[in-house]
C-alpha cells in the first residue's frame, strides 16, 4: 500500500498515512484538527539493474557487439566522418 505525506495548514503539523488507492483522503489534523493537505514529493522509482534499456530485451547473437562495450550502430556511425559531395560545377 502507498505512503502518502500529510501537512496541517493550521498547525504545520507534518505526518506519513499508509492508506489504500480506494480509502479516502485524510481531511482532519489528528493533534488540532485543523484542515490537511496531502504533500507531493519526487517520484520514487529508479530503473536499476538489466531489462530497462533497448539492447536488454534482445537475444545475444553470434554478430552481437554487445561484448565490445555495449556501442550501438548509431554510435559507430557517428564515428565515421561523412563525405559530403558538392554539386559538379556545369562547364557549357
Amino acid at each position: 500500500m502507498p505512503t502518502y505525506a500529510y501537512a496541517c495548514r493550521q498547525c504545520g503539523h507534518r505526518f506519513d498515512a499508509v492508506q489504500s488507492f480506494a480509502d479516502p483522503t485524510l481531511t482532519e489534523c489528528p493533534e488540532c484538527g485543523g484542515a490537511l493537505r496531502k504533500e507531493y514529493g519526487s517520484i520514487g522509482v529508479t530503473f536499476n539493474g538489466s531489462g530497462f534499456y533497448r539492447n536488454d530485451s534482445r537475444a545475444a547473437t553470434a554478430g552481437d557487439s554487445s561484448s565490445s562495450g555495449g556501442s550501438t550502430p548509431t554510435s559507430s556511425a557517428s564515428s565515421k566522418p561523412e563525405a559530403k559531395s558538392s554539386p559538379a560545377p556545369s562547364g557549357s
